[in-house]
């Protein structure tokens, strides 16, 4: 058995996470991470638990089977947890992991440049819609 030092594991980690590679998990994280749903699901979440009717108010447009899948997407990569409570009916929270809490950053800073970008974004898209007339 070899062993190596940390360079060279640090080394190799790039190589096994290289995101432009289709097949590696990065770049399926990332597909995963760059969803709609998923951006928005999560900002949802920031505050703190909510219920799935909750979540669906929220996020008004997310049709309930895209939010059924994204939520277990979201659970399974660890991002989201689900906890069950006892009681008639039964109570079911979503809440982010601590993991999942480290996209919240991320999430802020993308809200806040479409938010801050959206006029320049509509300016360029009129734009380039009359020029494709001509």
């Amino acid at each position: 058995m070899t062993t190596t030092t940390a360079a060279q594991r640090r080394e190799q980690a790039k190589h096994d996470y290289n995101a432009f590679l289709a097949a590696c998990p990065t770049h399926q994280m990332l597909d995963t991470i760059s969803d709609k749903w998923v951006c928005l699901i999560l900002a949802a979440l920031g505050p703190g638990p909510l219920r799935y009717g909750e979540i669906r108010t929220i996020v008004a447009a997310v049709s309930n089977k895209m939010l059924t899948q994204t939520l277990r997407t979201l659970e399974r990569d660890g991002l989201v947890t689900r906890a069950m409570t006892a009681q008639v009916p039964v109570r079911v929270d979503y809440s982010l992991t601590p993991l999942g809490q480290t996209l919240l950053p991320v999430l802020s800073q993308l809200q806040q440049w479409a938010e801050g970008h959206m006029d320049d974004v509509l300016a360029a898209r009129a734009e380039f819609d009359i020029a494709a007339r001509e």
